[in-house]
């Protein structure tokens, strides 16, 4: 059963579904309305047809006694005046009936219990009645009342035909009313689709969707703020469209020009014969380009490095600052270069912090040959701090809000040989070595912050979780 209504209902639509469903939902509602004034309505017949018996043996209680009294047993004279003709009487006394109406039931039997309650077809009232004097029979007569059930009978049956009837109208009525309603609701969401699927076929993620920015009717419903998710989540895949465009075009740009060189320097040593020393050379320049390239393409492994294989082992920042620091000191032997800081512990891949360290390193070299950089470690509320300071030249605002994007060089950091002028450009060559330090800070959870004006020098700063022992 669960299988054919989970098969059904992805073959119909949503506004079919929400029609059924809303139909169903209304006829069970009625059923159970129908049952409960059913239920109800029975009760109250009921207790009026028994509270009337109530009400006319008090009346006959007391014409019972004085007939009895006296001997006198007309059925008419005590039913009389109060008492509905449709009230039937009977009074006996041990086992005598004294007083019978004339269409008082013969099937009813003598011994009734007292009481009020139904018996049959009927509803039936048994009550003493005690006599004061009666010279023929001593004890108490029995009053007892009888009133048809037919009329309650009838109305019973003819509310059941009622609501059998009724409630398949009511079932169609609330189907079609459901499936307008919700072929009203759904309407805003089909104009979702429809324009989703032009964003879709366009491929402009700008495009405005309808009720994302709430003018006209200026909705706040659930529909307005998924068309503003919808269009904030195209915003953003559009600006990440963009910046792969972009970092994709700026790889290629660097690509293209090592292996342009590369592929010059082949071509001009194989069109003649050279001497030995020249091929040596060319060789050796050749060499140069192919470390460019692999350089290149670590680079670009590091930026897309997935946070799921990265390293989670105690990593003290001390001795990744030593080691980074005594490689930097071998390849830049005229940068002096200084380190502060007590031991700061941080879960993390050494390799990509060593990694990150040696691209603030390099960066200063670059940014400020000659310039003295002092690398400092603590920590600062809850956090372990890395920063690398150099005493150069600085930055102009402009300049340092763009730094650290991939790729992003100041102007002059290419030449026209399509080799780049390394003493202009922050990043080690490729414009690669902040984005890397960023894409490394946001695997460990953390962030990079740059400082720098024009005559004070520069600072990057890393801030990682600390450790805890």
């Amino acid at each position: 059963m669960t299988r054919l209504m989970n098969k059904v209902a992805r073959r119909t639509s949503l506004r079919t579904r929400m029609a059924l469903l809303s139909g169903l939902a209304s006829v069970f509602v009625a059923v159970l309305l129908s049952l409960g004034l059913y239920v109800v309505a029975q009760r109250f017949v009921q207790q009026a047809q028994l509270a009337r018996l109530n009400n006319a043996a008090l009346v006959l209680a007391g014409r019972v006694q004085n007939s009895l009294t006296y001997g006198q047993y007309d059925p008419d004279d005590l039913t009389r005046q109060d008492v509905p003709p449709d009230i039937q009487v009977r009074v006996s006394l041990g086992g005598t009936v004294l007083i019978l109406s004339r269409q008082f039931p013969g099937d009813l039997p003598l011994n009734v219990s007292p009481g009020v309650y139904r018996l049959g077809d009927r509803y039936v009232l048994a009550q003493p009645v005690g006599v004061r004097s009666f010279t023929a029979q001593g004890g108490s007569a029995l009053l007892t009342l009888s009133l048809s059930s037919q009329g309650t009978d009838d109305a019973r049956r003819a509310f059941l035909r009622a609501i059998f009837i009724i409630l398949p109208v009511v079932l169609l009525l609330a189907c079609l009313a459901s499936w307008w309603v919700a072929g009203r609701m759904l309407r805003p969401v089909a104009a979702l689709e429809q324009e989703a699927r032009l964003i879709g076929e366009s491929g402009d993620l700008t495009r405005p969707l309808t009720g994302a920015t709430g003018s006209g009717e200026g909705r706040t419903d659930e529909l307005s703020r998924l068309a503003a998710t919808l269009q904030t989540s195209f915003r953003q895949l559009d600006e990440t469209r963009e910046r792969e465009v972009q970092f994709l075009r700026s790889a290629a740009h660097d690509l293209r020009g090592p292996l342009a060189a590369l592929t010059t320097r082949v071509s001009l040593s194989l069109s003649r014969e050279r001497p030995p020393e020249r091929y040596r050379q060319d060789l050796q320049e050749a060499l140069r380009d192919v470390a460019r390239l692999s350089t290149l393409a670590e680079h670009l492994l590091l930026l897309a490095r997935n946070p799921q294989t990265l390293g989670r082992t105690p990593v003290r920042l001390q001795d990744v600052a030593a080691q980074a620091i005594d490689a930097a000191r071998s390849l830049y032997p005229e940068t002096d270069i200084d380190l502060r800081g007590g031991a700061v512990t941080v879960v993390g891949d050494r390799l990509l912090l060593g990694q990150a360290l040696s691209n603030l390193l390099e960066n200063a070299h670059w940014h400020a040959p000659g310039a003295a950089v002092l690398v400092r470690l603590g920590q600062q509320a809850g956090q372990a701090l890395l920063s690398v300071h150099d005493t150069g030249p600085g930055v102009e605002r402009s300049v340092l809000a763009r730094l650290g994007e991939a790729f992003y060089r100041p102007d002059g950091a290419r030449s026209d040989s399509g080799r780049e002028d390394a003493s202009n450009a922050r990043g080690g060559g490729h414009g690669l070595g902040l984005a890397i330090v960023r894409h490394v800070a946001r695997l460990h959870g953390g962030t990079l912050t740059l400082e720098s004006a024009p005559g004070q020098g520069f600072t990057a700063t890393l801030r990682l979780p600390v450790s805890v022992q």
